[in-house]
């Protein structure tokens, strides 16, 4: 029996495809690449990559082997970001996707398994994944055929020095190695400039609609609206209360609205009387506590409203981060599979 969903994610390909461009014009001479891993960062990875290969996008990063094998039918230039287990290796050989090695061991797997093309993520301070560039100066990437050397700036959604110290220890690397190609820039790295571009850049959030710094807001639309179902419209009588704990009192007699969406799909319940659910330009607030499955909302400008309408919920990526303290990727990634998508 096939039953549709009481919520949606709608997912905006145009204004997907449009950030693609946008940053790939912001990118300059370097091709722009997209992370796509975490599911498409929680919108579809299968999705995004479709679209987003559509309208010309060559290069694509995700974290795990299963996610590179998700995407083998789409034909795609995968890159796992997250390096060769001995687990992996069967996948590995498969020529789905290039790992990025990131270890002396994964390096010397590789080599030992018969090698071919892969990526190689360097550490240039962020002390995450990478080989040091120490050991890439001494030799040890010698004779890999190396399609893109990698690293990844670790603030460069601030104006810091460390960006700069970063940037010179990557570029310190040009012609010391078999690389095709470099890539240093995510999405914010490619609001710096044109220095941390090298080859290919391979931005996530932005794509998504996330804002990664402000001076790139302008460029980027919003992506994901989710969208949930009215399951009840009740009066609430002056001094009754909504929702758990009692956080909201009714000023005045007043109609609400109760809605199939709550934290265990992702709308965070920091988001307790600061989201808004929006209808033909109408924000509409959210009331008391947001809860596992259900959310209030206050509807007393529409009396039109009744149970089975939708409404959609407020998710521009910025200002739901301010107003919940909560990151912009873990609004976007912690979207549940409860949703209906596309």
């Amino acid at each position: 029996m096939d039953i549709s969903a009481p919520l949606r994610l709608r997912v905006d390909r145009d204004a997907l495809v449009a950030n693609w461009q946008a940053l790939d014009r912001l990118s300059g001479r370097a091709a722009c690449g997209a992370a796509v891993k975490a599911n498409g960062y929680g919108l579809g990875a299968t999705l995004v990559a479709e679209t987003l290969a559509d309208a010309g996008c060559r290069d694509f990063f995700v974290a795990s082997w299963a996610e590179a094998l998700a995407l083998a039918p789409l034909g795609l230039s995968l890159c796992v970001l997250h390096g060769l287990r001995q687990e992996d290796m069967a996948a590995a050989k498969a020529g789905v996707a290039r790992p990025a090695l990131s270890t002396p061991e994964q390096i010397a797997r590789w080599r030992e398994s018969g090698g071919g093309a892969c990526d190689v993520m360097v550490d240039t301070g962020m002390n995450r994944l990478g080989v040091s560039v120490d050991a890439v100066a001494e030799g040890l990437l010698d004779g890999l055929e190396i399609d893109t050397l990698l690293s990844h700036l670790a603030c460069a959604d601030e104006d810091v020095p460390m960006n700069a110290r970063q940037l010179a220890a990557f570029a310190g690397l040009k012609g010391r190695t078999t690389a095709r190609r470099m890539s240093l820039a995510n999405s914010a790295g490619i609001g710096l400039g044109e220095d941390y571009h090298f080859d290919l850049t391979r931005p996530g959030l932005a794509l998504y609609g996330g804002v990664p710094r402000p001076d790139m807001a302008a460029h980027l639309r919003q992506v994901a609206r989710p969208e949930a179902q009215i399951l009840q419209r009740r009066q609430v009588p002056a001094g009754e209360t909504v929702g758990y704990n009692a956080t909201w009192t009714a000023p005045v007699e007043t109609q609400v609205a109760i809605v199939n969406l709550g934290y265990a799909d992702g709308y965070r319940r920091a988001l307790s009387g600061l989201g808004v659910a929006l209808l033909e330009g109408e924000s509409l607030p959210v009331i008391g506590r947001v809860s596992m499955d259900l959310t209030a909302i206050d509807v007393s400008a529409r009396p039109d409203l009744a149970e089975g309408d939708w409404l959609a919920m407020d998710y521009d990526l910025a200002q739901a981060s301010t107003l919940s303290g909560v990151s912009q990727y873990e609004l976007l990634t912690g979207l549940g599979q409860r949703f209906g998508r596309g």
